[in-house]
């Protein structure tokens, strides 16, 4: 296990995380910081806590809407693959249909 030390809001904090993921959790910690920064940017110094708790409220609301676009993307993706679908089986009944016309012109003939 690994060992990170990063920084949020002029602080250090040691960090385990899994070999390997040091730069990802490093990268987490400075979009944390940088979210931080911007909440202070607008209300100043309010204590460590607040600010953490503030921030992950709003990381949380953020990572809701993103939930809520995927869903609807996924929706939208689905209903346009039925429709797809639908397009597809209704070619393909056509050519039945004239595949069946030409076998019956053939046998007649």
């Amino acid at each position: 296990m690994a060992q990170v030390n990063v920084e949020i809001n002029g602080r250090g904090y040691d960090i385990a995380c899994d070999n390997g993921q040091e730069e990802h959790l490093e990268r987490l910690a400075s979009f944390v910081d940088k979210r931080i920064g911007e909440l202070t940017a607008s209300v100043g110094q309010i204590g460590d806590a607040r600010l953490l708790v503030m921030v992950s409220l709003l990381i949380a609301d953020e990572l809701a809407d993103a939930y809520a676009d995927l869903a609807k993307l996924k929706s939208e993706n689905d209903s346009m693959d039925e429709q797809a679908a639908d397009q597809i089986a209704a070619k393909l009944d056509t050519l039945a249909a004239r595949i069946e016309n030409i076998a019956d012109r053939l046998v007649s003939a």
